[in-house]
């Protein structure tokens, strides 16, 4: 009897360290690369690896400024940006809602005007 005891608690333990440490890995920066535009209502990121498209946050607080600072005429021209971010699933209501995840930037790498065709096409 004291053998299944054993036995269930280390299973419980093993489930608890794999959830955790699956939930952690979620939270990890990770590189994108893909296409940003913003505007009044929109700030979105297309990944070009996957062809998905996030509704982007800008924790980082460079990407908005240097974005605005390439001085387009108008809203939601798209650039090349490789960021470093967190990707999660939005939420039901508010700002991004109708975009199934969420790429919150840390950090800008680059940015620019020329989108280069054998990357993201």
């Amino acid at each position: 009897m004291r053998y299944i005891k054993v036995s269930i608690f280390l299973l419980v333990v093993i489930a608890v360290y794999a959830c955790n440490n699956d939930a952690h890995k979620k939270d990890q920066v990770t590189l994108y690369k893909g296409l940003y535009s913003a505007g009044p209502e929109i700030k979105s990121f297309k990944d070009c690896d996957s062809g998905q498209e996030f509704w982007a946050v800008d924790s980082s607080a460079q990407l908005e400024l240097q974005y605005s600072q390439l001085n387009f005429e108008k809203p939601y021209e798209p650039v090349y940006v490789e960021v470093e971010g967190i990707k999660s699933k939005s939420g039901k209501a508010g700002m991004g809602s109708e975009y199934d995840s969420t790429l919150v930037v840390k950090k800008v790498v680059k940015i620019t005007k020329e989108i280069p065709q054998d990357v993201c096409n």
